[in-house]
C-alpha cells in the first residue's frame, strides 16, 4: 500500500481558521490507511518548493496520540 502523505501546512492553517471538518477527513483518511497496512508521513514544505518527511506512522497508538495533539486546542 502507498504512503498516505499529509502537508503539516495545511493542519496548521486548518487550526487557525479551526477548520474541524476538513481536519476529521483528512484523519479518517490516514486512519483507513494505517489500517490497511500502510504509512502516514508527515511532510513539511519549505519556501523554495522543496518538501521533506520529518515523521511517519505505522500503528494507529502514535497517530492517534499526533492527532489528540492537533484536536487539543480546537475543541473547547
Amino acid at each position: 500500500m502507498d504512503d498516505y502523505i499529509i502537508n503539516v501546512g495545511k493542519i496548521e492553517e486548518w487550526q487557525m481558521i479551526k477548520d474541524i471538518p476538513s481536519l476529521d477527513e483528512l484523519f479518517q483518511r490516514a486512519k483507513r490507511v494505517l489500517v490497511g497496512g500502510g504509512t502516514v508521513a508527515l511532510v513539511r514544505e519549505q519556501r523554495d518548493g522543496t518538501s521533506y518527511r520529518f515523521e511517519e506512522f505505522t500503528n494507529l497508538d502514535d497517530f492517534e496520540t499526533y492527532k489528540r495533539n492537533v484536536y487539543k486546542y480546537l475543541v473547547e
